[in-house]
């Protein structure tokens, strides 16, 4: 079996301008492309296998933001550095460009070897970048092609790495994803779900459906949280965990949040008055400075009073972009439209922030409720987050309440409201009309 020896691009070899990446003198796409092809003719007649990758920098553009682009070019000369010293000198390293790097291992010849490079080159990248008088921290994502038939060219390769690691983006920061037909399989469907969610966005066709928040001391419906809901008529139902975080990959997030909105408010204006809307923001909306804006201009357009909308955020979303998304709940706030901070514990921010952003409400992620029955250090956690809430004087929302021993336990420990499937499944707009309507006459059947 014949292999090819493969040189780390540095300065002096790469020395065409026109193969060449300026800022960190590796090789650029040119220069991998025709080491791909080289090593491709190589091993035409024994086709031994290699690796293609691709590294993504996790997070390089909020660091860029934040430190300046001298920073961010050279947070890019140490990463390439990094991956240089990392690699041997059978190994090619190139930038493909912004922040992605790309590499070539002739001599890894299994998935197994392939994954465990690249976690190596996670770890050395994710390593503190010294930037003068501060640092900073990134992590990367990694997406692997093995190269197995003389039938694949150079561009599959590169394609099939590509695909990987947005694949491994999906999954979250820091991970591996060595390309199979399996991810292929899910690549293909992402599009197909992209294309179809675009079209039904500009239809209208995408639905919000209501789940009731109710008092845990009365069981009386106060508010209703609005959740996405397709149908499509080539895909049939899709769940709404696929497509929303397509949806905000793909930069469809924005329009699809108006769309349900606009729906959502239409229908919570015939509700009794004193039933609240609850809607959720993403985490790009919190980065939008248009975001507030479109949103009270939907309410004007439907006739919901702003009093009778709760805006949920999730702390991730806070820790995006922290500036933009305090400018964006103190515009909505002074609207006179609550705001909630849901998935309480599962996050990244500071218990300052409670104090910062002045949230209205607390909504206690699922997974304490789940596990407070059968756990007492998770139960100590919501009797802590909720005397915090008390003294803080927010109202405090349990999520995911699924029997009465929860609703009564949380009930006990002084929660105000609770909401999951022991309450209510989330209904169509006429279901939760008649059911909200419901309560509201009970309501005042008892109190005559």
């Amino acid at each position: 079996m014949r292999t090819a020896a493969l040189d780390i691009e540095r300065p002096e070899e790469a020395s065409d301008v026109g193969l060449t990446d300026m800022l960190t003198g590796l090789g650029n796409t040119r220069r991998f492309l025709a080491k791909i092809r080289r090593l491709i003719a190589d091993r035409a007649s024994d086709p031994a296998p290699f690796v293609v990758g691709i590294v993504d920098l996790d997070g390089f553009k909020p660091v860029n933001d934040l430190f300046g682009m001298a920073s961010g070019d050279e947070i890019l000369r140490q990463a390439a550095m990094r991956l240089r010293a990392a690699l041997d000198s059978r190994c090619t390293i190139v930038r493909l460009g912004a922040d992605e790097f790309g590499f070539l291992l002739p001599l890894t010849f299994s998935e197994a070897a392939a994954g465990e490079q690249a976690r190596i080159l996670i770890e050395v990248l994710s390593a503190p970048y010294d930037l003068g008088e501060r640092s900073a921290r990134l992590s990367a994502s990694i997406g692997c092609a093995l190269y197995f038939t003389a039938a694949e060219g150079a561009e599959d390769l590169i394609r099939k790495a590509e695909t990987a690691l947005y694949d491994a983006k999906r999954a979250g920061r820091g991970k591996v994803v060595v390309y199979s037909q399996e991810i292929e399989e899910k690549a293909r469907r992402v599009t197909l779900i992209e294309q179809a969610l675009r079209r039904a966005v500009a239809a209208g066709e995408v639905e919000p459906w209501f789940q009731p928040i109710v008092s845990l001391s009365t069981r009386r419906v106060l508010g209703c949280e609005a959740l996405a809901r397709w149908t499509d008529r080539d895909l049939g139902v899709v769940s709404p965990g696929e497509f929303i975080p397509i949806a905000e990959e793909r930069g469809i997030i924005g329009q699809l949040s108006q769309v349900l909105l606009r729906k959502a408010a239409r229908a919570a204006v015939d509700w009794p008055v004193e039933v609240y809307l609850s809607f959720n923001l993403s985490p790009s909306q919190l980065v939008d400075q248009n975001t507030s804006e479109q949103v009270l201009s939907i309410l004007k357009e439907t006739g919901l009073p702003p009093n009778r909308l709760q805006i949920e955020i999730t702390e991730s979303g806070m820790m995006c972009e922290p500036a933009s998304a305090e400018k964006i709940v103190e515009d909505l706030r002074a609207a006179g439209i609550h705001i909630a901070l849901d998935d309480f514990g599962t996050g990244q921010s500071s218990l300052g922030r409670l104090r910062q952003l002045h949230f209205d409400t607390i909504k206690i992620d699922q997974s304490f409720v789940a596990a407070m029955l059968t756990d007492q250090p998770t139960q100590h956690i919501v009797r802590a987050i909720l005397a915090m809430c008390d003294g803080l004087e927010k109202d405090v929302v349990a999520e995911g309440i699924e029997c009465e021993e929860q609703a009564a336990r949380l009930a006990f420990f002084g929660c105000q409201k609770g909401q999951g499937y022991f309450f209510g499944r989330p209904m169509r707009a006429e279901a939760t009309a008649a059911h909200v309507h419901g309560y509201a006459a009970s309501a005042r059947t008892a109190q005559a």
